[in-house]
């Protein structure tokens, strides 16, 4: 099918899970929409090496349960489980919620087999943690969004299976003292903490409120700020133990204001539909805009005053809730006003990148540049750097048969 579109000067763009919000799955005008949906098989599990090889299309979540039937960990992890196809998710090198433990995508790719714009197969289908034997092609590959070849097969890294798993829900009373919770419990649990999602009082009040026609909330509303933590480990009475003593540490100074800790699967899964399950909490939002930033840690505090005085100056009445991964300064950002626009898609976007903009921070996190936010790459990366960016699109795809138009305008 490439060499087809190559010869026949057609652009073609691959269709994974449709799970990304940035448009970067949208074919161009006239060219080919290639779905590798079929190409959907788990080719091995090696437990010796701790590796999967699966095919591009595969569904991550089916991924992860073949691993975990393996007792193995496929570590990736995020609300798209269940549609998100591998092959998208190394596209845009996605992140979720054990970045903090497992890092990004990027982390947990060993080989690759990708297709050219000119229809090359280039295969390097390794198993090896380490090798430096010349450029790493492969991490040119993660996270160009299908602009630079299509992703056919994978050998992705696992980890052991944790047999223990701590689950709770915190209060913190300032965003300062969430992230001395962190550390914390980073420190103490001697790297087993997973997960620590972060939610603003009014996020949590949403989407805590639009859950109890079926759960009640955690913890009361108007406590400031809220944090899911999750720790896996391998010796449940141990670990659960450590758990709750450094909680009832940062709870004895004063850190933690109030906590909740799972007792069940079901109050894990409760616990984690406060920050998973949003669509009952947004339905009278939208239309909406959901974006994913990334900033320091440092100055996500300084970035929300900015976006929030900033939506207010250029559209008053304006919802905005914030949410994220404290622990890799992934921050993401709902807004809506009743209507979307393009003229309120604009301000919303200005607003919110130019608050990017003066602290540093990158305008995208986890879903990419894709069309939507082409305009503002100039925001995150500096001129040098897209230059850098159209030469290697020239030098491997000078057709521009491979999704055109996204990241940059060609």
């Amino acid at each position: 099918m490439v060499k087809a579109a190559a010869a026949a000067g057609l652009p073609l763009t691959v269709i994974g899970g449709q799970s990304g919000t940035v448009g970067g799955a949208v074919p161009s005008d006239g060219g080919i929409a290639l779905s590798l949906e079929r190409m959907s098989r788990i080719l091995e599990v090696d437990r010796l090496s701790m590796t999967m090889t699966v095919e591009a299309g595969c569904i991550l979540q089916a991924a992860q349960e073949t691993a975990e039937a393996q007792k193995t960990l496929l570590p990736i992890d995020f609300g798209a489980r269940g549609t998100a196809m591998i092959g998208g998710v190394i596209g845009s090198n996605a992140g979720g919620n054990r970045v903090l433990r497992w890092g990004m995508m990027r982390d947990m790719v060993l080989g690759l087999e990708v297709v050219l714009a000119d229809g090359t197969i280039l295969s390097s289908m390794t198993k090896m943690l380490k090798d430096n034997a010349g450029y790493a092609w492969k991490h040119l590959v993660i996270g160009s969004e299908g602009t630079l070849g299509v992703v056919t097969r994978a050998v992705l890294r696992l980890r052991p299976l944790p047999t223990s798993r701590q689950t709770a829900m915190i209060a913190v009373p300032s965003f300062g003292a969430a992230i001395t919770a962190m550390r914390q419990f980073e420190v103490t649990l001697s790297g087993r903490l997973s997960s620590f999602e972060i939610m603003w009082n009014d996020f949590y009040d949403r989407m805590s409120g639009g859950l109890v026609h079926r759960q009640p909330r955690p913890l009361p509303t108007g406590l400031g700020y809220y944090a899911v933590v999750e720790a896996m480990g391998g010796d449940e009475e141990c670990d659960a133990a450590q758990f709750e003593r450094v909680l009832g540490t940062l709870i004895e100074n004063n850190t933690v204001t109030d906590a909740v800790i799972a007792q069940s699967e079901q109050q894990r899964q409760q616990i984690w539909a406060v920050r998973e399950d949003m669509n009952p909490g947004l339905a009278d939002m939208r239309p909406l805009i959901a974006y994913d930033l990334a900033m320091a840690i440092v100055d996500m505090p300084v970035f929300v005053d900015r976006a929030r005085a900033a939506m207010a100056a250029a559209c008053p009445g304006a919802t905005m809730l914030f949410y994220g991964h404290a622990g890799d300064g992934n921050l993401h950002v709902i807004v809506s006003r009743g209507e979307l626009s393009d003229e309120t898609r604009l301000i919303f976007d200005t607003a919110i990148y130019e608050a990017v903009r003066t602290v540093g921070g990158s305008i995208a996190a986890e879903h990419g540049v894709g069309i939507s936010r082409r305009a503002f790459l100039g925001h995150t990366r500096s001129a040098g750097e897209v230059a850098l960016m159209r030469a290697l699109k020239a030098a491997m795809d000078p057709a521009a048969t491979l999704n055109p138009g996204k990241i940059f305008a060609l």
